[in-house]
């Protein structure tokens, strides 16, 4: 079965133009503090687990009974650290925007997104020419990619394409393996939908993406077929 987002954009990432003044779809409270808490909730999911590893591996250092294991813990402490450094320089273009940058090199936006797909089973196949690209179209490629990355927990292959065309920046994330899906609450946060059952973490991220692309005048899209996922988008260049 196959589940569609409405105002679907094609494959080429071409739709028709959104209104002058694009709203979120009522129900998704983007601006209220139940939202910001959930957003600052998801943040926190991905960096404690890295964070904790790195104590765990402190702990063991510090432990004379566990001495024999301070090569281990090194090793734990290492790839914590590396770790936790990508999902942080990830999150400050992704969901801070880097400060007072408007534009971003799309080289160094791979490496931010290659940094966090490191860290999962899926690779990321980045088809997207080295060029300049402005602050919402950073920031919806990436959440894009971290999203694309999570329709394949069983590994696979997630292919990111950016084209510059007739002033819209469009994206399109396939996601393509074993297992391949985006779960209904990311399917309803794309929709600019409110949460109704679910986790939390992954709707907020998927309704995050709806309001940046809507707010910057665009429109997203996904699909979900046999062991694939898709998601669409295209915002103002």
């Amino acid at each position: 079965m196959t589940d569609i987002v409405p105002e679907t954009v094609p494959e080429t990432a071409e739709a028709t133009p959104a209104p002058a003044s694009p709203e979120t779809p009522p129900g998704a409270d983007v601006q209220g503090p139940d939202f910001a808490a959930m957003l600052a909730a998801r943040l926190c999911h991905d960096f404690i687990s890295p964070a904790s590893a790195i104590v765990s591996g402190l702990d063991l250092l510090d432990d004379p009974a566990a001495q024999d294991m301070r090569e281990d813990a090194m090793n734990l402490i290492a790839s914590s650290a590396r770790k936790l450094a990508d999902l942080l320089q990830f999150t400050r273009v992704a969901f801070g925007a880097s400060a007072s940058a408007e534009n971003f090199d799309s080289r160094e936006l791979e490496k931010l997104a290659q940094g966090v797909f490191a860290h999962v089973r899926p690779t990321l196949n980045w088809a997207i020419e080295p060029q300049a690209m402005n602050k919402p179209s950073a920031r919806a490629v990436l959440n894009i990619a971290q999203i694309a990355a999570s329709a394949l927990p069983a590994g696979g292959v997630a292919t990111v394409k950016g084209l510059a065309s007739d002033g819209r920046f469009s994206i399109i994330a396939e996601a393509v393996g074993p297992r391949a899906r985006l779960r209904p609450e990311i399917l309803a946060g794309l929709k600019g939908e409110p949460l109704v059952e679910g986790l939390g973490g992954p709707w907020v991220q998927a309704a995050y993406l709806n309001a940046l692309v809507r707010a910057a005048g665009g429109q997203i899209a996904a699909e979900v077929g046999e062991e694939r996922a898709s998601i669409a988008a295209w915002v103002p260049a």
